[in-house]
């Protein structure tokens, strides 16, 4: 059976920048801006306040793990924060990947590991926009235990370092996403796999794309009359059922594409258009490019690098 959560992880291709293990001494306050960069950490010990691109601050304590697919603003502060215009120091780096954070003469009141991770995938963002925005675990010891060995790997120079490392974060990411899997979870497809009658839809989309789809057959396999079904799919995913499997479609073409695996009218059929030219229009209408010249210069950016 194909599992959608895998299939996008798999493509997201996720490599891993650095992580870092931090020590917070009350009160303190750090904020960065990331280019929609993938963001998690991993409370040890301790607690503290983090806010994400204007959103409300949430509340982490130990054994919280966090995850932002596409971050671009990220505020963190201890759970007591500075007083306005107090102005916290920057980080101090102890060695070893360890940093300070909050006055020096302060006890250590907080442990976390926090990391950066980026995906290897031209369609990130196409793919990115199909996760929640933020994922938040609460008492998972498994996802702990992979982000320090995702920290171990990082600090070693051992052989197979990086084929290692894309494989734990492959895992972290699933686990995390799984692990949020309820109605809790922001509109996306984990949420939508998470609701039983929705999921089985969406395993059809991905096992089928070549298949005509429409709301209403998707509905049948959904075991729901077809306005119950678009209004729960587009409320738990985030998008209308067609617009996902769109997404879904251009994300394997734009794949398929940049290997080199075939013609464009054979991509065409094998991401479930009829002709050639259809498939184009749709395309360069999704991406900005006919597929033609997108293959073309996806191939002499990988010839370049």
């Amino acid at each position: 059976m194909i599992d959608p959560l895998a299939e996008v992880v798999t493509l997201l291709q996720p490599n891993a920048r650095f992580s870092k293990l931090v020590h917070g001494a009350s009160p303190w306050c750090i904020s960065r801006s990331d280019a929609g960069q993938p963001f998690y950490c991993v409370i040890l010990e301790g607690g503290c306040r983090l806010a994400i691109d204007g959103h409300e601050p949430i509340e982490l304590l130990p054994g919280d793990f966090v995850l932002i697919p596409a971050a671009y603003g990220v505020a963190m502060s201890s759970l007591k924060p500075p007083p306005p215009g107090v102005e916290t120091a920057a980080p101090i780096a102890l060695g070893n990947g360890e940093f300070r954070i909050g006055g020096l003469g302060r006890p250590i009141d907080l442990r976390m590991v926090a990391g950066h991770c980026s995906f290897g995938s031209p369609d990130a963002t196409l793919l990115v926009s199909l996760l929640p925005q933020l994922v938040h675990v609460r008492g998972e010891q498994r996802l702990a235990t992979l982000v320090q060995l995702v920290r171990e790997e990082t600090r070693e120079q051992r052989p197979a370092r990086e084929v290692v490392l894309s494989r734990l974060l492959e895992v972290l990411l699933i686990e995390a996403l799984r692990s949020t899997a309820g109605t809790s979870a922001s509109p996306g497809l984990v949420r939508g796999l998470a609701d039983g009658r929705l999921a089985a839809a969406i395993r059809e989309m991905h096992e089928h794309p070549t298949h005509a789809w429409t709301v209403a057959e998707l509905a049948k396999e959904a075991a729901l009359s077809r306005s119950t079904f678009f209004e729960r799919f587009s409320r738990a995913v985030g998008v209308a059922p067609m617009e996902y499997l769109l997404t879904w479609r251009m994300a394997l073409a734009k794949n398929l594409l940049r290997r080199n695996e075939g013609r464009v009218a054979e991509i065409a059929q094998r991401v479930g258009y009829s002709s050639a030219s259809t498939f184009s229009v749709a395309f360069t209408r999704h991406v900005g490019r006919p597929p033609s010249q997108y293959a073309r210069e996806e191939q002499v950016a990988t010839d370049d690098t």
